[in-house]
């Protein structure tokens, strides 16, 4: 599909976008045996400094070259992504050393290759099928290997989140929501369009090449465009290769990229063996109306608490946010099964809206610990802009079918007593949590974990709880990993 620019496309002075910290590793320096290496994040952006966001009416880049549609691979019998993404390289070549020292380094550590094709499985053909519909070259598909090593928590020291990398204010100028329940840069789907929407806008303002909008989207705009016009005062060349003044990072971030596509382009050329990603989706989207409690859902559809946060990864709490977006990724034969449970699902294992009555000398801090929530979990929930309350005031307090902590997300919600059978006690009047754990000779944290809790949770009378006074089940919640 080709596109025209806009013949009256306002050419806007883009201010200063600073690297962000996540540094590019070089061969030399590179870790082998960690995620970590090599990632390169999204432009820093300064308080004075801030990349437009691209307008709706935004001409489209032409395309460098034609490729295979996906209807028509489909009827050529293609079904793997790579023959796709190949049928789509149209970036002009780069003419760098650099290109070869950085294939030699994917080449020579084919466990970090491994583990992220294995992460690129989940995310890839959503990508390849959005740079698809937009025209835009496959070589685009591939930038979440260097930015995030397709690793949909990552995290930088620059802030930057996400598999495309982007920092709280870039994110915020590109439609990306981020609060306690939920950040939209580390959304599969939404961080995917901001950033083609981010890289369009590059492409026309450095008039449709391509290495120039990468570096761009890794050094910042402002910064190549000053870089470029010191060369043309010196009356020298302007091209991406002719701009030694950029940082290290930035030089290597574009061959980096192109090295990447070498690979993909002649994987036995490199020795590396790329992985089976068939052509078609891995996840499919499910409406769900309303808050929907994680673990609930991983139940529904038989999943790991593990696996639906993988393809979910904006979803940071135990539950999606009061406010929307209403919907979650499984995979793509768990649709209907998902579909039909949340149609079934009884009123008593949905998410349920407590009323509480602010009464004379109550704070927000106080209410949060009685119910197990924090304050800014209050905020949300009420749309509050401050911690000042009223008498009287009436406040909505969401309360699970089973408060989770941030750890207990990670857990396979899968319990078993194979150190022998558990206890069931029924909640009385009084009873706490502590009291509870004092009579059964049990830490308040293994309680808390058992029976999928925060420590601070609510009990309700009748509420049933599981007790192993012999031991923990084999499927203990775990400690969540960390981002890096």
């Amino acid at each position: 599909m080709d596109w025209k620019r806009s013949k009256n496309q306002v050419l806007s002075v883009v201010l200063l976008l600073a690297t962000a910290g996540c540094a590019t590793t070089s061969p030399e320096t590179a870790q082998t045996a960690k995620d970590s290496a090599p990632v390169a994040a999204v432009p820093f952006v300064s308080e004075n400094d801030s990349p437009a966001p691209v307008a709706a009416t935004a001409a489209k880049p032409e395309r460098s070259k034609p490729h295979a549609t996906f209807d028509e691979q489909a009827a050529s019998g293609n079904s793997d992504i790579w023959t796709r993404i190949r049928a789509g390289f149209s970036i002009p070549p780069l003419d760098s050393p650099l290109v070869e020292r950085e294939a030699q380094w994917f080449a020579n550590n084919p466990e970090y290759m491994a583990r992220m094709m294995e992460r690129a499985k989940l995310y890839l053909y959503y990508i390849v099928d959005e740079v698809d519909k937009r025209g835009m070259p496959m070589e685009i598909a591939l930038l979440p290997a260097i930015e995030s090593a397709y690793k949909a928590n990552a995290y930088s020291r620059a802030r930057a989140s996400g598999l495309w990398q982007f920092i709280p204010s870039t994110g915020r100028l590109y439609g990306l929501k981020a609060n306690w329940w939920y950040d939209g840069r580390r959304d599969v789907q939404a961080s995917t369009q901001a950033a083609l929407d981010y890289l369009e806008k590059l492409y026309n303002d450095f008039d449709g090449d391509w290495h120039l909008a990468i570096s761009a989207y890794n050094a910042g705009e402002g910064r190549v465009m000053r870089a470029r016009e010191q060369n043309r005062r010196k009356g020298k060349p302007d091209s991406y290769t002719d701009l030694k003044q950029l940082k290290a990072e930035t030089r290597h971030y574009v061959p980096k990229l192109m090295a990447m596509v070498s690979i993909v382009a002649d994987p036995a050329k490199y020795g590396v063996k790329l992985a089976d990603i068939p052509n078609e989706p891995y996840f499919a989207r499910v409406e769900t109306g309303s808050q929907v409690d994680l673990g609930i859902v991983a139940k529904l559809v038989d999943l790991s608490v593990d696996d639906l946060q993988d393809i979910n990864p904006g979803y940071r709490r135990w539950a999606t946010d009061p406010n929307g977006p209403h919907h979650l990724l499984v995979p793509a034969d768990k649709k209907e099964a998902l579909i039909e449970g949340l149609n079934n699902l009884p009123e008593a294992e949905r998410i349920q809206w407590q009323h509480h009555a602010v009464k004379r000398g109550e704070t927000l801090h106080e209410i949060g610990r009685r119910y197990g929530l924090n304050i800014e979990t209050l905020r949300t929930a009420n749309n509050m802009r401050s911690n000042l309350l009223r008498v009287g005031q009436d406040l909505l307090i969401p309360i699970s079918a089973r408060p989770l902590t941030v750890a207990a997300v990670r857990t396979t919600y899968r319990s078993t007593a194979s150190h022998g059978e558990a206890i069931i006690h029924r909640v009385r009047r009084g009873d706490t949590l502590s009291s509870i754990a004092r009579r059964y000779n049990v830490m308040v944290r293994q309680l808390a974990k058992w029976n999928f809790m925060s420590v601070n949770g609510v009990l309700r009378m009748g509420q049933r709880l599981k007790i192993w006074p012999n031991g923990a089940p084999t499927a203990a919640i775990d400690n969540p990993t960390p981002n890096g």
